[in-house]
């Protein structure tokens, strides 16, 4: 199947998901994963109407980046892990950081924002499943507390939610637990009332159970497979 019949077989997807869950499909972004992918396979997910693209490695996308330049409504968030020596670069390239991991990184990631005069936009990524091969705050971790009491002065980030990668099961609804406990961590969060901009955002779901994420009330679904086939090598 073409990249638009695959974007039209995952958006029908969602809106049952959602429809089950009583929620609007609308208030679910679809990203597409787009990572290993050459950007005429990019240009074919945008022509079918996905504005949102998820990439792992800053200097992967470095590469497609300029090409991309004149898909002006696209936005760009980095998925990946990120070391702070590649934050600078990272503010540059992205509109959204969804994985930062600790209070020294979303630092960096200010530092470079301010200097480019712009803001970035961050989610914190929340191990859930406290596997060791996984990065991501552990929900119970001191360094959460840290990073978001200090949220406030970092004034050129803007904080709007969480996102997780939950240990991988055959069965999707293995993951449920999973993804209830990120909504539960940041309704906790969100009670706090702290004078950060949101933490409304929730990114969690991918191609072989994103239907469990939305009935657990994901806002944006993180599709590859789906969309673009197999996974291309690097």
């Amino acid at each position: 199947m073409s990249i638009a019949e695959n974007v039209a077989r995952v958006r029908e997807r969602i809106r049952l998901a959602a429809a089950s869950a009583g929620r609007d499909p609308d208030a679910i972004t679809l990203m597409g994963v787009s990572k290993t992918f050459p950007q005429e396979a990019i240009r074919e997910a945008y022509d079918a109407g996905i504005r949102v693209f998820g990439e792992n490695r800053v200097q992967e996308f470095a590469g497609k980046a300029d090409a991309l330049r004149n898909l002006v409504d696209a936005r760009w968030h980095l998925i990946g892990h990120l070391q702070s020596n590649k934050a600078a670069k990272a503010a540059d390239l992205f509109h959204t950081v969804d994985s930062v991991d600790s209070l020294k990184l979303a630092q960096k990631l200010n530092d470079a924002a301010h200097a480019a005069s712009k803001t970035l936009r961050v989610l914190i990524e929340i191990n859930v499943g406290g596997e060791t091969a996984k990065t991501g705050i552990a929900p119970e971790a001191a360094e959460l507390d840290r990073l978001l009491a200090e949220a406030p002065r970092l004034a050129s980030l803007e904080f709007r939610g969480l996102m997780t990668v939950p240990p991988y099961t055959e069965d999707p609804q293995g993951a449920r637990p999973y993804f209830r406990k990120l909504r539960e961590l940041r309704d906790q969060i969100a009670g706090r009332s702290l004078p950060i901009v949101s933490m409304d955002e929730l990114s969690m779901g991918m191609s072989h159970d994103f239907e469990v994420a939305i009935e657990e009330g994901s806002t944006c679904v993180r599709v590859g497979t789906a969309i673009f086939g197999g996974r291309a090598k690097p």
